[in-house]
Protein backbone atom coordinates (compact mmCIF):
# COMPACT_ATOMS: atom_id res chain seq x y z
CA UNK A 1 0.00 0.00 0.00
CA UNK A 2 1.30 3.48 -0.98
CA UNK A 3 1.74 6.07 1.74
CA UNK A 4 0.56 9.30 0.89
CA UNK A 5 2.53 12.69 0.84
CA UNK A 6 1.13 13.98 4.43
CA UNK A 7 1.59 10.67 5.68
CA UNK A 8 5.31 10.34 4.72
CA UNK A 9 5.94 13.53 6.38
CA UNK A 10 3.55 12.00 9.60
CA UNK A 11 6.42 9.15 9.61
CA UNK A 12 8.99 12.14 10.01
CA UNK A 13 7.20 13.06 13.24
CA UNK A 14 7.41 9.43 14.42
CA UNK A 15 10.81 9.17 13.66
CA UNK A 16 11.51 12.34 16.09
CA UNK A 17 10.09 10.37 18.84
CA UNK A 18 11.76 7.52 18.41
CA UNK A 19 15.21 9.76 18.34
CA UNK A 20 14.40 11.17 21.64
CA UNK A 21 14.16 8.10 23.00
CA UNK A 22 16.77 6.54 21.57
CA UNK A 23 18.97 9.19 22.36
CA UNK A 24 17.79 8.50 26.10
CA UNK A 25 15.54 11.59 26.70
CA UNK A 26 14.53 12.12 30.57
CA UNK A 27 10.97 13.77 31.02
CA UNK A 28 12.15 16.85 32.16
CA UNK A 29 10.01 20.08 32.53
CA UNK A 30 11.36 21.86 28.95
CA UNK A 31 10.03 17.95 27.12
CA UNK A 32 6.78 18.26 29.07
CA UNK A 33 6.24 21.79 28.05
CA UNK A 34 7.01 20.59 24.91
CA UNK A 35 4.55 18.18 24.32
CA UNK A 36 1.44 20.32 23.76
CA UNK A 37 3.27 22.15 20.60
CA UNK A 38 3.72 18.48 19.32
CA UNK A 39 0.11 17.31 19.60
CA UNK A 40 -0.29 20.70 18.29
CA UNK A 41 1.85 19.84 14.92
CA UNK A 42 -0.35 15.75 14.82
CA UNK A 43 -3.33 17.59 14.67
CA UNK A 44 -2.42 20.23 11.92
CA UNK A 45 -1.38 17.04 10.31
CA UNK A 46 -4.01 15.12 10.13
CA UNK A 47 -5.67 18.38 8.65
CA UNK A 48 -3.36 18.17 6.46
CA UNK A 49 -4.06 14.47 5.39
CA UNK A 50 -7.42 15.47 4.71
CA UNK A 51 -6.70 18.63 2.65
CA UNK A 52 -4.43 15.83 0.84
CA UNK A 53 -7.56 13.69 -0.41
CA UNK A 54 -9.16 16.50 -1.93
CA UNK A 55 -6.17 16.87 -4.96
CA UNK A 56 -7.02 16.31 -8.72
CA UNK A 57 -6.06 13.12 -9.65
CA UNK A 58 -4.63 12.18 -12.74
CA UNK A 59 -6.46 9.20 -14.67
CA UNK A 60 -5.13 7.53 -18.11
CA UNK A 61 -8.44 9.18 -19.84
CA UNK A 62 -7.19 13.13 -18.70
CA UNK A 63 -5.15 15.26 -21.17
CA UNK A 64 -1.27 13.23 -21.22
CA UNK A 65 0.59 16.09 -22.89
CA UNK A 66 1.13 19.77 -22.79
CA UNK A 67 -1.06 20.80 -25.61
CA UNK A 68 -0.20 24.87 -25.63
CA UNK A 69 1.97 25.64 -28.25
CA UNK A 70 5.09 26.83 -28.26
CA UNK A 71 4.37 30.29 -28.69
CA UNK A 72 2.14 30.26 -25.54
CA UNK A 73 4.95 28.52 -23.35
CA UNK A 74 7.85 31.06 -24.40
CA UNK A 75 8.28 34.46 -22.55
CA UNK A 76 9.20 36.17 -25.55
CA UNK A 77 12.33 37.15 -27.24
CA UNK A 78 15.60 35.83 -25.47
CA UNK A 79 18.72 37.22 -26.52
CA UNK A 80 21.11 34.20 -27.72
CA UNK A 81 24.38 33.68 -26.11
CA UNK A 82 27.20 36.16 -27.30
CA UNK A 83 29.90 33.57 -26.31
CA UNK A 84 28.79 31.11 -28.72
CA UNK A 85 29.48 30.84 -32.48
CA UNK A 86 26.24 28.99 -32.99
CA UNK A 87 23.38 30.40 -35.06
CA UNK A 88 20.97 29.08 -31.84
CA UNK A 89 17.89 31.01 -29.62
CA UNK A 90 18.46 29.92 -26.13
CA UNK A 91 16.14 27.05 -25.03
CA UNK A 92 13.67 27.65 -22.29
CA UNK A 93 11.71 24.61 -21.72
CA UNK A 94 14.15 22.08 -19.22
CA UNK A 95 13.47 19.08 -17.13
CA UNK A 96 16.48 18.81 -14.30
CA UNK A 97 16.09 15.49 -12.76
CA UNK A 98 17.81 16.75 -9.24
CA UNK A 99 19.51 13.86 -7.56
CA UNK A 100 20.35 13.81 -3.90
CA UNK A 101 23.87 14.80 -2.55
CA UNK A 102 25.30 15.47 -6.18
CA UNK A 103 26.00 19.60 -6.37
CA UNK A 104 22.38 19.34 -7.88
CA UNK A 105 21.26 22.32 -5.15
CA UNK A 106 23.48 24.63 -6.64
CA UNK A 107 22.02 23.62 -10.64
CA UNK A 108 18.74 24.45 -9.04
CA UNK A 109 19.86 28.06 -8.48
CA UNK A 110 21.13 28.46 -11.91
CA UNK A 111 17.96 27.40 -12.96
CA UNK A 112 16.09 29.61 -10.95
CA UNK A 113 17.77 32.65 -11.57
CA UNK A 114 17.56 31.92 -15.31
CA UNK A 115 13.55 31.35 -15.28
CA UNK A 116 12.74 34.31 -13.02
CA UNK A 117 14.88 36.20 -15.19
CA UNK A 118 13.05 35.15 -18.28
CA UNK A 119 9.38 34.99 -16.22
CA UNK A 120 9.53 31.25 -17.09
CA UNK A 121 6.59 29.04 -16.05
CA UNK A 122 8.07 26.76 -13.36
CA UNK A 123 6.24 24.03 -11.73
CA UNK A 124 6.48 24.13 -8.07
CA UNK A 125 5.71 21.84 -5.30
CA UNK A 126 3.01 22.21 -2.93
CA UNK A 127 3.38 23.00 0.99
CA UNK A 128 7.09 21.47 1.22
CA UNK A 129 9.90 21.60 -1.33
CA UNK A 130 9.66 18.13 -3.10
CA UNK A 131 7.14 16.76 -4.65
CA UNK A 132 6.41 13.92 -2.22
CA UNK A 133 9.15 12.34 -2.14
CA UNK A 134 10.16 9.40 -2.02
CA UNK A 135 6.36 8.50 -3.64
CA UNK A 136 7.03 8.60 -7.52
CA UNK A 137 6.19 11.86 -9.24
CA UNK A 138 2.90 12.77 -10.22
CA UNK A 139 1.33 15.77 -12.06
CA UNK A 140 -1.41 16.30 -9.04
CA UNK A 141 1.51 17.31 -6.76
CA UNK A 142 2.40 19.90 -8.61
CA UNK A 143 1.07 23.55 -7.03
CA UNK A 144 -1.91 25.05 -8.51
CA UNK A 145 -2.03 22.32 -11.81
CA UNK A 146 -4.83 21.65 -13.59
CA UNK A 147 -4.73 19.12 -16.38
CA UNK A 148 -3.65 20.09 -19.48
CA UNK A 149 -1.71 23.07 -18.12
CA UNK A 150 2.09 23.71 -19.72
CA UNK A 151 4.79 24.75 -17.70
CA UNK A 152 8.59 25.27 -18.83
CA UNK A 153 10.74 24.33 -16.19
CA UNK A 154 10.41 21.78 -13.80
CA UNK A 155 13.72 21.03 -11.12
CA UNK A 156 12.57 20.53 -8.23
CA UNK A 157 13.66 16.94 -6.00
CA UNK A 158 10.87 13.29 -7.34
CA UNK A 159 11.17 10.19 -7.67
CA UNK A 160 11.34 9.86 -11.83
CA UNK A 161 8.35 8.80 -13.31
CA UNK A 162 8.58 10.09 -17.21
CA UNK A 163 4.80 9.30 -17.97
CA UNK A 164 3.73 11.86 -15.44
CA UNK A 165 6.40 14.22 -16.11
CA UNK A 166 5.97 14.79 -19.75
CA UNK A 167 2.22 15.82 -19.44
CA UNK A 168 3.65 19.01 -17.80
CA UNK A 169 6.35 19.48 -20.67
CA UNK A 170 6.44 20.87 -24.36
CA UNK A 171 7.48 17.91 -27.04
CA UNK A 172 10.65 19.83 -27.54
CA UNK A 173 11.72 20.08 -23.47
CA UNK A 174 15.43 19.24 -22.91
CA UNK A 175 15.97 16.62 -20.08
CA UNK A 176 19.16 17.03 -18.22
CA UNK A 177 20.01 15.17 -15.09
CA UNK A 178 23.34 15.50 -12.53
CA UNK A 179 25.20 11.87 -11.17
CA UNK A 180 28.12 11.72 -8.12
CA UNK A 181 30.84 8.78 -7.91
CA UNK A 182 28.33 6.52 -5.92
CA UNK A 183 31.42 6.12 -3.49
CA UNK A 184 31.15 9.62 -2.29
CA UNK A 185 27.37 9.64 -3.04
CA UNK A 186 27.13 6.90 -0.28
CA UNK A 187 28.89 8.78 2.10
CA UNK A 188 27.60 12.36 2.03
CA UNK A 189 24.18 10.54 1.92
CA UNK A 190 24.82 7.94 4.80
CA UNK A 191 26.21 11.56 6.72
CA UNK A 192 23.25 13.87 6.27
CA UNK A 193 20.49 11.14 6.93
CA UNK A 194 21.34 8.44 9.14
CA UNK A 195 19.18 10.43 11.73
CA UNK A 196 16.54 9.65 10.21
CA UNK A 197 16.98 6.42 8.82
CA UNK A 198 15.94 3.70 12.15
CA UNK A 199 18.19 1.08 10.69
CA UNK A 200 21.41 2.74 11.14
CA UNK A 201 20.38 3.80 14.70
CA UNK A 202 21.99 0.68 16.37
CA UNK A 203 25.28 0.31 14.42
CA UNK A 204 27.63 0.95 17.30
CA UNK A 205 31.22 2.95 17.43
CA UNK A 206 32.38 5.80 16.44
CA UNK A 207 32.67 5.14 12.37
CA UNK A 208 29.36 4.12 11.90
CA UNK A 209 29.85 3.97 8.18
CA UNK A 210 31.99 1.59 8.15
CA UNK A 211 30.67 -0.45 10.80
CA UNK A 212 27.48 -0.90 8.44
CA UNK A 213 29.70 -1.43 5.36
CA UNK A 214 31.65 -4.45 6.90
CA UNK A 215 28.25 -6.54 7.15
CA UNK A 216 25.52 -4.19 5.56
CA UNK A 217 22.79 -7.12 5.38
CA UNK A 218 23.18 -6.70 9.57
CA UNK A 219 22.25 -3.44 9.66
CA UNK A 220 19.83 -3.20 6.19
CA UNK A 221 15.91 -3.85 5.49
CA UNK A 222 14.28 -2.72 2.14
CA UNK A 223 11.09 -2.43 4.07
CA UNK A 224 12.24 -0.40 6.84
CA UNK A 225 11.44 3.14 6.93
CA UNK A 226 13.89 5.32 4.65
CA UNK A 227 16.07 2.51 3.71
CA UNK A 228 16.59 3.53 0.15
CA UNK A 229 18.31 6.52 1.49
CA UNK A 230 21.19 3.27 1.94
CA UNK A 231 21.59 1.48 -0.95
CA UNK A 232 21.52 3.04 -4.96
CA UNK A 233 20.12 5.83 -4.01
CA UNK A 234 20.34 7.27 -7.60
CA UNK A 235 18.74 4.59 -8.78
CA UNK A 236 15.70 5.15 -6.00
CA UNK A 237 15.63 9.00 -7.37
CA UNK A 238 15.44 7.50 -10.76
CA UNK A 239 12.17 5.42 -10.19
CA UNK A 240 13.82 2.10 -10.15
CA UNK A 241 14.21 -0.98 -8.10
CA UNK A 242 17.67 0.26 -6.01
CA UNK A 243 17.74 -3.69 -4.62
CA UNK A 244 18.05 -5.73 -7.85
CA UNK A 245 21.43 -7.70 -7.05
CA UNK A 246 24.79 -7.11 -8.90
CA UNK A 247 24.79 -8.01 -12.75
CA UNK A 248 20.82 -8.43 -12.90
CA UNK A 249 20.54 -7.58 -16.68
CA UNK A 250 17.59 -4.96 -15.40
CA UNK A 251 19.75 -2.82 -14.45
CA UNK A 252 21.74 -1.82 -17.86
CA UNK A 253 18.26 -2.23 -19.38
CA UNK A 254 17.25 0.76 -16.91
CA UNK A 255 20.08 2.57 -17.73
CA UNK A 256 19.72 2.59 -21.19
CA UNK A 257 16.46 3.56 -21.07
CA UNK A 258 17.66 6.54 -19.18
CA UNK A 259 20.05 7.16 -22.11
CA UNK A 260 17.72 7.47 -24.57
CA UNK A 261 15.47 10.28 -21.85
CA UNK A 262 17.90 12.54 -20.85
CA UNK A 263 20.08 14.70 -23.36
CA UNK A 264 22.55 15.40 -20.91
CA UNK A 265 23.89 13.98 -17.90
CA UNK A 266 26.27 16.05 -16.17
CA UNK A 267 28.91 14.66 -13.63
CA UNK A 268 29.48 16.33 -10.25
CA UNK A 269 33.04 15.72 -10.07
CA UNK A 270 33.74 17.57 -13.63
CA UNK A 271 31.06 20.26 -12.45
CA UNK A 272 32.63 23.17 -14.24
CA UNK A 273 33.16 21.36 -17.65
CA UNK A 274 29.10 19.85 -16.84
CA UNK A 275 28.26 23.33 -16.89
CA UNK A 276 30.07 24.36 -20.00
CA UNK A 277 28.02 21.75 -21.80
CA UNK A 278 25.06 22.95 -20.19
CA UNK A 279 25.37 26.35 -21.96
CA UNK A 280 26.11 24.87 -24.76
CA UNK A 281 23.11 22.44 -24.99
CA UNK A 282 21.02 25.40 -24.03
CA UNK A 283 22.59 28.46 -26.06
CA UNK A 284 22.86 30.21 -22.51
CA UNK A 285 25.56 32.80 -21.68
CA UNK A 286 28.21 32.46 -19.69
CA UNK A 287 26.12 34.72 -17.12
CA UNK A 288 23.66 32.33 -16.80
CA UNK A 289 25.85 29.62 -15.62
CA UNK A 290 27.51 31.66 -12.99
CA UNK A 291 27.46 30.13 -9.41
CA UNK A 292 28.62 29.89 -6.18
CA UNK A 293 28.54 25.95 -4.22
CA UNK A 294 25.30 25.84 -2.26
CA UNK A 295 24.87 22.85 0.13
CA UNK A 296 28.17 22.20 0.74
CA UNK A 297 29.36 20.32 3.95
CA UNK A 298 32.42 21.54 5.92
CA UNK A 299 34.88 19.47 5.02
CA UNK A 300 35.87 18.41 8.60
CA UNK A 301 32.41 16.30 8.64
CA UNK A 302 33.31 14.23 5.24
CA UNK A 303 34.55 10.80 6.58
CA UNK A 304 37.83 9.50 4.24
CA UNK A 305 37.55 6.01 3.12
CA UNK A 306 40.33 3.73 2.39
CA UNK A 307 40.37 1.47 -0.74
CA UNK A 308 39.42 -1.19 0.88
CA UNK A 309 36.12 0.25 2.41
CA UNK A 310 35.71 2.25 -1.35
CA UNK A 311 35.34 -0.85 -3.00
CA UNK A 312 32.64 -2.23 0.19
CA UNK A 313 30.68 0.92 -1.31
CA UNK A 314 31.19 0.17 -4.84
CA UNK A 315 29.50 -3.46 -4.30
CA UNK A 316 26.91 -2.54 -2.46
CA UNK A 317 25.70 0.35 -4.69
CA UNK A 318 26.42 -1.62 -7.65
CA UNK A 319 23.26 -0.24 -9.78
CA UNK A 320 24.56 3.15 -9.19
CA UNK A 321 28.25 2.39 -10.06
CA UNK A 322 27.21 0.62 -13.37
CA UNK A 323 25.11 3.86 -13.96
CA UNK A 324 27.85 6.53 -12.90
CA UNK A 325 30.33 4.28 -15.05
CA UNK A 326 27.77 4.35 -18.23
CA UNK A 327 27.30 7.89 -17.94
CA UNK A 328 30.47 8.99 -17.04
CA UNK A 329 31.87 7.79 -20.61
CA UNK A 330 29.33 9.33 -22.41
CA UNK A 331 29.91 12.80 -20.57
CA UNK A 332 33.79 12.49 -21.85
CA UNK A 333 32.02 11.89 -25.53
CA UNK A 334 30.53 14.71 -25.45
CA UNK A 335 33.71 16.85 -23.90
CA UNK A 336 35.68 15.10 -26.63
CA UNK A 337 32.71 16.51 -29.03
CA UNK A 338 32.72 19.63 -27.32
CA UNK A 339 37.18 19.96 -27.83
CA UNK A 340 39.81 19.54 -25.19
CA UNK A 341 40.75 23.04 -25.86
CA UNK A 342 37.91 24.59 -26.72
CA UNK A 343 36.62 23.39 -23.16
CA UNK A 344 39.77 24.44 -21.34
CA UNK A 345 39.58 28.08 -22.27
CA UNK A 346 35.72 28.03 -21.24
CA UNK A 347 36.24 26.38 -18.10
CA UNK A 348 38.89 28.94 -17.41
CA UNK A 349 36.53 31.53 -18.78
CA UNK A 350 33.73 30.21 -15.88
CA UNK A 351 36.38 30.51 -13.08
CA UNK A 352 37.94 33.33 -13.90
CA UNK A 353 33.89 35.21 -13.75
CA UNK A 354 33.02 33.13 -10.74
CA UNK A 355 36.03 34.31 -8.85
CA UNK A 356 34.80 38.33 -10.01
CA UNK A 357 31.27 37.40 -8.56
CA UNK A 358 33.02 36.03 -5.13
CA UNK A 359 35.23 38.96 -4.88
CA UNK A 360 31.83 40.99 -5.38
CA UNK A 361 29.24 39.21 -3.51
CA UNK A 362 30.92 37.39 -0.80
CA UNK A 363 31.98 38.82 2.85
CA UNK A 364 35.36 37.22 3.18
CA UNK A 365 35.51 35.66 -0.17
CA UNK A 366 34.30 32.28 0.83
CA UNK A 367 31.89 30.21 2.62
CA UNK A 368 31.75 30.04 6.52
CA UNK A 369 30.06 28.13 8.50
CA UNK A 370 26.62 27.96 9.99
CA UNK A 371 26.91 29.57 13.16
CA UNK A 372 28.72 32.44 11.36
CA UNK A 373 26.12 33.46 8.93
CA UNK A 374 24.74 36.92 9.69
CA UNK A 375 21.24 36.78 7.60
CA UNK A 376 18.44 34.40 7.67
CA UNK A 377 17.93 34.33 4.20
CA UNK A 378 21.09 32.80 3.55
CA UNK A 379 21.18 30.06 5.90
CA UNK A 380 21.14 26.40 4.68
CA UNK A 381 18.86 23.37 5.74
CA UNK A 382 20.37 21.49 8.34
CA UNK A 383 20.56 18.10 8.77
CA UNK A 384 19.17 16.57 12.37
CA UNK A 385 21.65 17.20 14.98
CA UNK A 386 24.27 19.43 13.62
CA UNK A 387 24.95 22.75 11.86
CA UNK A 388 27.86 20.90 9.06
CA UNK A 389 26.10 22.44 6.25
CA UNK A 390 28.48 25.85 5.06
CA UNK A 391 26.95 28.89 3.69
CA UNK A 392 27.45 32.76 2.86
CA UNK A 393 27.39 36.20 4.13
CA UNK A 394 26.61 38.70 1.79
CA UNK A 395 28.96 42.20 1.69
CA UNK A 396 27.47 45.07 2.50
CA UNK A 397 29.23 47.35 0.04
CA UNK A 398 28.14 46.69 -2.93
CA UNK A 399 25.84 48.80 -5.28
CA UNK A 400 21.60 47.69 -5.56
CA UNK A 401 22.33 46.44 -8.87
CA UNK A 402 25.06 43.71 -8.05
CA UNK A 403 23.42 43.57 -4.46
CA UNK A 404 20.15 41.71 -5.97
CA UNK A 405 22.23 39.48 -8.16
CA UNK A 406 24.44 38.53 -5.61
CA UNK A 407 21.79 38.14 -3.28
CA UNK A 408 19.87 35.53 -5.61
CA UNK A 409 22.77 33.50 -6.53
CA UNK A 410 23.29 33.34 -1.93
CA UNK A 411 20.13 32.32 -1.86
CA UNK A 412 19.47 28.82 -0.53
CA UNK A 413 16.43 26.25 -2.36
CA UNK A 414 14.12 26.69 0.89
CA UNK A 415 14.13 30.50 0.52
CA UNK A 416 14.27 30.55 -3.01
CA UNK A 417 11.01 28.30 -3.15
CA UNK A 418 9.12 30.72 -0.52
CA UNK A 419 10.60 34.17 -3.25
CA UNK A 420 9.02 32.14 -6.29
CA UNK A 421 5.49 31.60 -4.27
CA UNK A 422 5.52 28.33 -2.41
CA UNK A 423 4.17 27.97 1.26
CA UNK A 424 6.46 25.80 2.61
CA UNK A 425 4.64 24.89 5.99
CA UNK A 426 5.06 21.79 5.99
CA UNK A 427 8.93 21.81 5.34
CA UNK A 428 8.80 24.84 7.62
CA UNK A 429 7.10 22.70 10.42
CA UNK A 430 9.73 19.93 9.82
CA UNK A 431 12.14 22.27 10.73
CA UNK A 432 11.08 23.67 13.33
CA UNK A 433 10.79 20.00 14.60
CA UNK A 434 14.18 18.99 13.75
CA UNK A 435 15.97 21.89 15.31
CA UNK A 436 13.95 23.19 18.82
CA UNK A 437 12.35 19.50 19.80
CA UNK A 438 15.82 17.21 19.31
Amino acid sequence: MRITCSLQFHFQVCILHLIMFNKGFKCTAVVRRLMPWVVLTKVMLVLYCLTMTRQVNISPTQEKTCPLSMAKTSPGKITGSPDSKQDCSPKVNIMFMKTHKTASSTILNILYRFGEKHKLKFALPNRRNDFCYPQPFLCSQVKDYRPGECFNILCNHMRFNYQEVSKLLPPNTLYVTILRDPVHLFESAFHYFQKIIPLTWRISGNNKLTEFLNNPEAFYSLEAINSFYLKNLLFFDFGFDNNLKANDPRVMKEILYLSKLFHLVLIAEYFEESLILLKDLLCWSMEDILYFKLNVRRTSSVSRLDPETRAKALQWNWADWKLYQHFNATFWERVEAYGRTRMERDVNELRRRNAEMRATCIEGGDAVEAHKIKDTRFKPWQPIGEKSIMGYNLRNDINPESRKICAKMLTPEIQYLSDLGVNLWVTKLWGWLKDYIL
